[in-house]
């Protein structure tokens, strides 16, 4: 009977629920079912939600992709990947995890791109290989926070995890030594760029950040070793002989950076939609790589042991509730974001 009671206490939860494409204002917060547990999955009671760009490019319809890469679905959807809560309920053939652990992770990614992830919800039903014990000393928000943006970083930099290709390019995105290199990030100050500069340091190498001024001391703190001010200097006009180019800005202009590499060095666009020197690439002798993030448990449970002992650091830009996540989406769409924004559900 207490079963029972409980499975109709949570048959209804509240949601971010949009029932067409456009800007913010599209997101409604909303009755929504909680969603069914399947083989392989837990159901988390979710208590903070990470936010990240395909958030954003989801919402207004993926209009920046070509229009075959463009997901098909159908209305409401809920969006989000990233999570922190407490497993609710657990699959009957799932042994790693049992109610009550507190859990992280990025929720179907990107194979449930149109919305199947559900996280902007008070519920979330994930696959138990995509999620990890959250790192004990930091709290629901910071570890919301990290999946998408820390995957991002470490997939590209340490261990892509996955053999899925890159429709993008011929070869398999492979990361690069570290250790005594120098690398670049640009757009440092945001979500996968403070990772990237951490990692970067964490791994031996000389580390030069690039964002906007206001940014500099935090970045310093992270361990950045050179800054630059985007606002006031070209960082592709002055610097030369770097190893490896992370651009977590990544698009059309991404190419800026090839003139900046030594022969043999590496640019790692995290967006790498508009590129077109690859021509000038190989003329130059350098590698241009990219990857895309997919959700992975494992990967999580390594990092938590770099998050629990204070070797990476999550910066939090802004938090809202999840009843606020229109003027979240209008905080992301004024840029210079500075870590994460994150959606506080309890």
């Amino acid at each position: 009977m207490e079963i029972i009671e409980k499975s109709k206490k949570t048959s209804i939860m509240k949601a971010i629920r949009q029932h067409e494409f456009g800007g913010p204002s599209v997101l409604q917060y909303e009755d929504a079912p909680v969603p069914e547990v399947k083989l392989g999955e837990v159901l988390v009671k979710v208590h903070a939600i990470g936010m990240n760009p395909p958030d954003w490019y989801l919402r207004d319809g993926y209009k920046s992709l070509p229009k075959e890469w463009q997901p098909e679905g159908s209305f409401p959807i809920i969006l989000g990947t990233d999570i922190s809560g407490i497993v609710e309920r657990v699959a009957d053939d799932v042994k790693d995890f049992s109610i009550g652990d507190e859990v992280y992770g990025m929720v179907r990614f990107p194979e449930g791109v149109f919305g199947e992830s559900k996280a902007y919800a008070e519920y979330v039903s994930v696959p138990a290989s995509q999620i990890a014990l959250k790192p004990e000393r930091i709290d629901h928000i910071h570890a919301a926070a990290a999946p998408m943006s820390l995957l991002t970083a470490w997939q590209f930099m340490i261990d892509l995890g996955h053999n899925v290709q890159n429709p993008l390019q011929p070869n398999k995105h492979e990361p690069v030594a570290l250790e005594g290199k120098t690398v670049l990030v640009n757009g440092a100050g945001g979500g996968v760029g403070h990772f990237a500069v951490q990692i970067a340091k964490w791994k031996g190498a000389r580390v030069i950040a690039v964002a906007s001024g206001k940014q500099e001391a935090f970045l310093r703190d992270l361990g950045a070793d050179e800054f630059i001010d985007y606002t006031k200097t070209h960082a592709h006009e002055i610097i030369s002989g770097v190893d490896l180019v992370i651009d977590s800005v990544g698009g059309p202009t991404t190419g800026r950076f090839l003139h900046t590499l030594k022969p043999g060095g590496a640019l790692f666009p995290i967006f790498p939609l508009g590129f077109d020197g690859t021509d000038e690439a190989k003329k130059l002798g350098v590698i241009v790589s990219a990857t895309q993030v997919r959700s992975n448990g494992a990967q999580l449970a390594e990092v938590a042991r770099l998050l629990n002992d204070g070797t990476l650091q999550i910066a939090i830009d802004s938090i809202f509730s999840l009843a606020d996540a229109q003027k979240a989406h209008q905080r992301a769409a004024l840029g210079h974001i500075q870590g994460k924004i994150v959606l506080k559900v309890i």
